[in-house]
């Protein structure tokens, strides 16, 4: 299982990945990629969320 820092620190990880992904979908005009990113993001914001919480249950 990873520690609650690893997930944080995948979290935030995901979240630049998606955001530069939103941003190159937008950009070069294909919604796929754009919402791919959104994806990514929202996925990476939930990583970081879960590490948060494993923080405060000392996990």
């Amino acid at each position: 299982m990873k520690s609650g820092k690893q997930d944080k620190t995948e979290g935030k990880f995901h979240q630049a990945k998606g955001k530069f992904k939103e941003i190159a979908g937008k950009l070069s005009d294909n919604p796929k990629l754009e919402a791919e990113g959104s994806n990514e993001k929202i996925s990476g914001k939930v990583q970081k969320k879960v590490g948060q919480v494993k923080k405060v249950f000392g996990k």
